[in-house]
């Protein structure tokens, strides 16, 4: 132990180590969090800004102007991941705006509850969609599967449950795609929460 806490009494020191805790408490309820509210029920997001600073901001920018309202999770692979915000129930795409630039090297990883922005084959062709990592998906951690990886910028603090109903929801093909819902999983609406 060094000198310096040698000197502290014992309630000093742990006076210290309460307000370490307390700083980091206060640090992780600053986080920007956002709820959607889908016809399967709700879950909250919370949005990590200092990891991926373009991603959030893009995501929020979506979220506050009520684009997410009305689309769904159009595919669904129970063993892998979720994907959702870009699709209306009859398929049509929304537009969007321009893509972002790519932070998938930021040490946040595809595991189960943490979500990530969906792309192209591009690396910087992120826009509306992102998905829900169901299980860990290593794979999908930069620079697999393709050099770049795919950016994770939140994680699912609460409803998991409601997006294990989505995860097992079942699925078909429908206009060309595969792994959509046979009964669309509609987000209903989307809003950033007071911190």
């Amino acid at each position: 132990m060094s000198s310096f806490f040698k000197q502290l009494p014992l309630v000093s020191i742990l006076c210290l180590s309460l307000s370490c805790s307390l700083v980091e408490e206060s640090a992780a309820a600053t986080s920007p969090r956002a709820e959607f509210k889908t016809n399967l029920g709700s879950f909250v997001i919370e949005l990590y800004p200092d990891k991926a600073p373009k991603t959030v901001a893009n995501f929020i920018q979506y979220v506050d102007e009520g684009f997410y309202a009305g689309t769904t999770f159009h595919r669904v692979i129970a063993n892998f991941m979720v994907q959702g915000g870009g699709h209306l129930a009859n398929l049509d795409r929304k537009p969007t705006r321009a893509p972002i630039e790519i932070e998938s090297r930021n040490g946040l990883k595809n595991d189960a509850g943490w979500v990530a922005m969906a792309r192209t084959a591009a690396p910087n062709s992120a826009s509306s969609q992102f998905f829900i990592n169901v299980v860990n998906n290593d794979g999908l951690n930069h620079p697999n599967p393709d050099g770049h990886g795919y950016t994770v910028f939140g994680k699912v603090i609460s409803g998991m449950d409601v997006v294990e109903k989505i995860r097992k929801t079942p699925t078909g093909s429908s206009g060309g795609m595969r792994d959509v819902p046979t009964t669309p999983v509609v987000i209903e609406s989307a809003k950033m929460l007071k911190p």
